[in-house]
């Protein structure tokens, strides 16, 4: 019974802060970027909240899980976040998960998986690669459906406007 309720707990608790996540990836595409939403935990409380800004910074670096990950660091004053988890709302890529590993992050929870670029499982596994340094828990699939839909969404959008000019965007 306790293994039961401490699972609930736990699925609970990933998908609270997963909706963090999903309200970030709002902003992103509020700002016209790829809804991708990330949140970091430490202690249970929420120490960083980013979304994509590549578009509204000009940055190719700009994904939600860089700056979050330079958010956390400030707020924990390390860049060493051992006792971290970041919820992210798309698999991260190469870039990305090469920078969770530096920062010997604990656990990646995320929505769904992302079989371009993903680089936690989908194409490349770099987070948990035992030729690195640091190896990072992977929780995947947490509220996937609404976070794909949210994806496919935006991307069916933007080919609708390439495709006719003449559509604005909502």
């Amino acid at each position: 019974m306790e293994d039961i309720n401490q699972t609930q707990l736990t699925t609970e608790t990933d998908e609270h802060f997963m909706l963090e996540a999903i309200k970030a990836a709002l902003c992103a595409q509020e700002d016209g970027d790829v809804p991708v939403g990330a949140v970091i935990t430490y202690q249970g409380k929420i120490i960083a909240k980013a979304w994509n800004q590549r578009e509204k910074l000009q940055d190719p670096t700009a994904h939600a899980e860089m700056i979050a990950l330079t958010q956390a660091a400030g707020y924990i004053g390390n860049w060493h976040l051992n006792d971290c988890s970041i919820y992210v709302t798309l698999e991260p890529c190469p870039m990305c998960a090469g920078a969770l590993v530096h920062s010997r992050i604990n656990k990646l929870i995320y929505a769904c998986s992302d079989p371009k670029t993903g680089a936690a499982g989908s194409i490349y596994n770099i987070v948990q690669d035992e030729r690195l340094n640091h190896q990072i828990e992977i929780i995947s699939g947490v509220l996937a459906e609404p976070c794909s839909l949210m994806l496919k969404d935006f991307f069916k959008r933007k080919r609708a406007e390439k495709a006719n000019p003449q559509i604005e965007a909502d």
